[in-house]
Parts: C-alpha cells; structure tokens; sequence
C-alpha cells in the first residue's frame, strides 16, 4: 500500500472535520459524509469530496475513519456503508463510545471482514485542527502500516495501547483520560462560580498558585473561555460531554466503582444544557452554580 490513502470519513463535526481537512492536505484522497449535508460542505474548498450517503463516501476506501457522536450512531453509520466497503479495509474507529459499544463495533467489523482499530483521539478542537491530536490506538501490528499514514495526518503522536482493537484498551485509556479532562473542567467552573459569590477577584487566585503544584495550562485555558466570553465555536461541546460522562460513570458502574464526581459533572453539564448553552464549549459547565442566567 503507499503513503497516500483514499480515506473515506464518516462524520464531520469539530473533530471530523478538521480531521478530513488534514488527511486532504496530507495529499489524501477524501470522501466525507456527514448526517446534515450542509455541515460537511465548507469541506469541498480544502479538497474533499462530499459524499450524499455513508456507502459513497467509504466506496474503494483503503481506510475508513468514524467520527460521530457515539456508538450507536457508529454502528448505524457502518451498516449505512456496508454496500461501499472493501472487505480487506481498514477502519479507524475514532469515535468516543463506551466500552461495551467496542464489542458491537468490532463484531460489525468482523462480519465484513474489515481490519478494525479501536482509535479515539484525545484533544479538542485546536489540536485537531493542527493535526496535533494525541491518537489512542489498538490494533493489529501487522496491518499498522496500512493506517499510519491517517494516524500521522491527524494526530502529533500516536499511543499503542495492544494488538487486539476488539478489547478496547484504547477506548478504556480515554474514558480515563476524559475523566480527568471533566474533572478539571467542573472544578474549574466552580472555582469561578466561587470567585464571584465571594467578591474575589479570580485573577488572585491564578496568582496565588502561579508555577506551583496546584497551577495547571487545562485550568487557565478553560477559566480563560469563561472569562473572556469566548465560549462559541466550542473546542468541546456541552452535549459532547454530557454524553463522555456518562459514558464514564457507567463504565465504572459496571465494574463496581462509584464515580462521584463524573456524575456530577456530567448533571452540571445536563443543567448547562437546559439554561441554553449546549452549542457552547464544556466551560459552560459553569453557569449550572447559578439557578439564574446571568454574565461570567
């Protein structure tokens, strides 16, 4: 196979659609589909062709990559695809789903004889338009070569979790990752929310832990969007992690762990949603301290 791929891309959101973008100027040859026409079409000026339908998008595909909003939806998209796909492909499940969903995906995968690689990507919607994204990959070694060319357009640095994409060990990394990412991401907004009920200024607190253990870049990032009003486009959506988090939370449910504080972030981000800013970016979070709608 040679460095440069005919990769059909399935889904185009924040992530989706930056990530089509640098597989097409990687030199990639694109086909996109997006459930909503429209949002996938600003594509076609960077090179890649949209596709009316799943199937078109992935026909003569060497590599498929799926980008939608969770599990069911990836599986709905896949069956959508099956009349296009090319028995011996590659597909790069880059989609956060819950570990469960993993064993759907792959046995999909298996019953269309598709060389499956559990691969979801962390970062937001930056990176990922610098092609900068961290990919978290499990998969054959002897098909590797076949999709590190996608890997490389899209993300900075890839993280090989195992050899067989069926156990999801990628998947279970990130949900791990995520957790933290909402963790942060709930304190942060609460921290602010605090600030203001006190009178404190919240620049003072960023300098009262400035260089120490307690100071973090995800904290002054996110307090940043919040602060300077810049919560749309969002690098992370409201709705997107709600969904994460309660991915999470059942994850652990499932295996006899109690995740408290997932649970709540993910009913802080549910509350944000229902105040209106569920096209706003996870920061949003914060206005859930409030019972009524008010400025940062």
């Amino acid at each position: 196979m040679t460095d440069k791929l005919t990769v059909g891309v399935l889904g185009t959101g924040i992530m989706g659609a930056a990530m089509a973008r640098n597989l097409a100027r990687a030199g990639h040859t694109v086909r996109a589909w997006n459930r909503t026409r429209a949002r996938a079409e600003p594509l076609a000026a960077d090179g890649v062709a949209v596709a009316d339908s799943p199937a078109e998008a992935v026909r003569d595909a060497d590599v498929v990559l799926t980008m939608v909003h969770d599990g069911p939806a990836a599986l709905e998209a896949m069956r959508a695809a099956a009349p296009g796909l090319r028995a011996d492909a590659a597909w790069v499940q880059s989609t956060t789903v819950g570990v469960d969903s993993v064993e759907d995906l792959a046995a999909f995968a298996r019953e269309q004889g598709l060389v499956f690689f559990d691969a979801p990507v962390l970062g937001t919607r930056q990176p990922a338009e610098a092609g900068q994204l961290t990919v978290l990959a499990a998969g054959p070694e002897a098909h590797r070569a076949a999709v590190r060319p996608v890997l490389d357009a899209v993300g900075a640095r890839t993280v090989w979790t195992g050899e067989d994409g069926t156990g999801g060990s990628a998947t279970r990394l990130k949900l791990v990752a995520n957790s933290w990412v909402l963790a942060v991401t709930a304190a942060t907004g609460e921290v602010l929310a605090l600030s203001k009920a006190l009178e404190v200024d919240p620049h003072d607190f960023f300098e009262l832990i400035a260089g120490g253990p307690l100071d973090m870049g995800y904290l002054r990032a996110k307090a940043a969007l919040v602060l300077e009003d810049r919560l749309t486009p969002p690098q992370f959506g409201v709705v997107t992690a709600v969904k994460d988090a309660r991915l999470i939370v059942e994850a652990g449910a499932r295996r006899g762990v109690r995740l408290d504080v997932a649970a709540a972030s993910a009913d802080r981000l549910e509350r944000a949603v229902t105040q209106g800013h569920a096209d706003e970016d996870m920061a949003a979070a914060y206005f859930a301290s409030f019972d009524e709608q008010q400025p940062a």
